[in-house]
């Protein structure tokens, strides 16, 4: 089964953002965006004192918060958001009951609905519920990425249990309740009066193809999306609600779909609970598109955003589309990375609304970047609160790559090698292949520089000896700086640490994976569905 990938932009290869997942893809994206047209960029902690007067969500460890600067200004960006968007635009926008209010002002089409504080009553909110026709929408005014957010409520009972779990379960005192509308999920990203890009956000499914299991199409689903740059991080996790979803459709984790049979896993579009991401940037309709450019407008100081809109299906309902809610602080990667459709460069038009003065430079053949872990180290070992990336390179690159043959595979001969990189003005790395053979990657802004560098490889000093040299042209990316194998690094103390603790983070991060499946698998069993199965399970075992 092969998953359907999207059109990516040629300087936002895999191999680029390797190092970037999540909220952090989002950042770097736009940062390089920035850096690669020349402009200075720096990367702060949140301890930093230009971010004080910045509403910053979240924990949000190093690689989120970052600076550009040309000569005539500079900018404050967390993650998307720059700092023309004002304080009170994303306040706004972090509740979507304001959002709710302000939008119904403008005149903004919105679902029907009602927000309550912390301290309403269960009894006050089923009230209000009866006002409203099933379906209907529960979910807290200010949680994030799709969390707590419970669709297609068909009766009371329904409701009831969807305000346990959300009030009781989670925590979310605040909440929404509104009309559920039928349609699929638009996220438009809007600069001023422009749309920049949409894509449809469509629930994570599979397709049958008459051979494996939901369970095996799960697995073969989240193959493929181990492949994309944003959905590697955004894998489809088999948990009590994918397993009460199926369940409700009359399938098993067992069940054998026919070929070409489309089954929808959760109710919820969001990308990160294994959402598809499907490019309609040249197909949404001028209305839909006016509704988000209407919504950005609707809220002073707020600029640019991501807007999602419901493409309406509910007969009851006039508009075309219904703004269900604004995101000041907007996530990307499901654009940049779309499974079907051309990705959409958002990075440029941000960068171009900040730096007008870089309009015209373009970035799209660019193969030069740098790395995150790097650049970021001083900030996730606190040693530092800001940290300034050196200039990208200007201009086309020349790029060889040289397989070397001989007595080379020697860490002083490589340390050699890479001071008289630095020397030179050459970029690259040293990539140990057989056990006599390694090979260079450089890139320098003159064909000189790649020769006297080459010269360099031939006259090693006496430790090393160099048999022969294959040279060909290189067009892959290649970051700043020189970098040497892993294997030798890890000779450096400084690696050796930094090493130790990616390993504990990785260790911490699998607990806690193995704690949350080990959860839900205890929300399974004492689920009504798997204690209404037991005969079932029984019968079956029998059989067998």
């Amino acid at each position: 089964m092969q998953e359907q990938q999207g059109i990516s932009l040629p300087h936002l290869t895999n191999e680029v953002v390797k190092n970037a997942r999540k909220t952090r893809l989002d950042a770097f994206a736009v940062a390089l965006e920035g850096w690669r047209r020349g402009l200075k960029l720096k990367w702060y902690t949140k301890d930093s004192e230009h971010f004080q007067d910045m509403i910053i969500f979240g924990v949000n460890p190093p690689g989120r918060l970052f600076s550009l600067s040309s000569e005539e200004r500079t900018h404050y960006f967390f993650r998307t958001r720059g700092d023309k968007v004002q304080n009170s635009a994303v306040e706004v926008g972090s509740e979507k009951d304001d959002t709710k209010e302000v939008l119904l002002e403008k005149g903004v089409p919105v679902p029907l609905g009602k927000g309550f504080e912390a301290e309403s009553t269960d009894e006050e909110i089923i009230e209000y519920s009866k006002k409203l026709d099933y379906p209907l929408v529960l979910k807290p005014t200010n949680a994030s990425l799709g969390n707590g957010v419970v669709t297609n409520i068909q009766d009371d009972e329904g409701f009831l249990k969807a305000l346990e779990y959300v009030r009781r379960d989670l925590g979310y005192g605040e909440v929404i309740v509104e009309q559920f509308v039928k349609g699929e999920e638009y996220r438009v990203y809007v600069i001023e009066d422009e749309v920049i890009a949409a894509y449809n956000r469509k629930p994570a499914n599979i397709t049958g193809d008459g051979v494996h299991t939901i369970e095996e199409l799960i697995a073969l689903k989240n193959r493929e999306r181990r492949k994309n740059a944003r959905l590697n991080s955004c894998l489809i996790d088999i948990d009590i609600e994918v397993l009460e979803f199926v369940e409700s459709f009359g399938y098993t984790m067992e069940s054998v779909p026919a070929k070409g049979k489309q089954i929808y896993l959760r109710q919820k579009t969001n990308v990160s609970s294994g959402g598809d991401p499907i490019d309609v940037t040249d197909t949404i309709s001028d209305e839909v598109k006016q509704i988000a450019i209407d919504a950005v407008k609707a809220i002073p100081g707020l600029l640019h955003a991501g807007v999602d809109i419901i493409i309406n299906e509910n007969r009851n309902i006039d508009a075309e589309g219904l703004v269900i809610e604004i995101n000041p602080t907007a996530q990307i990667g499901g654009i940049l990375y779309p499974l079907e459709g051309q990705a959409r460069d958002i990075p440029k038009a941000i960068v171009d609304y900040y730096f007008p003065e870089t309009k015209g430079f373009d970035t799209s053949n660019s193969k030069i970047y740098f790395d995150l872990v790097e650049v970021l180290e001083p900030l996730e070992n606190r040693t530092a609160l800001e940290v300034e990336v050196a200039p990208a390179p200007q201009g086309k690159l020349s790029m060889r790559k040289f397989t070397v043959i001989g007595n080379v595979q020697k860490y002083s001969y490589h340390q050699w090698l890479k001071k008289k990189a630095f020397d030179l003005g050459v970029h690259g790395s040293i990539h140990n292949n057989v056990f006599d053979e390694i090979e260079i990657v450089v890139a320098a802004e003159t064909s000189k520089q790649i020769y006297e560098f080459k010269e360099q490889i031939k006259n090693c000093p006496q430790h090393a000896t160099v048999n022969s040299i294959k040279e060909e042209m290189y067009h892959e990316p290649i970051t700043i700086g020189f970098e040497i194998t892993e294997k030798f690094k890890a000779t450096n103390p400084k690696s050796v640490n930094y090493t130790h603790r990616k390993m504990e983070k990785d260790l911490i991060n699998k607990q806690r994976y193995l704690n949350r499946v080990n959860k839900d698998i205890q929300h399974i069993y004492n689920s009504r569905s798997w204690k209404a199965t037991k005969p079932l399970r029984s019968i079956k075992r029998r059989l067998r």
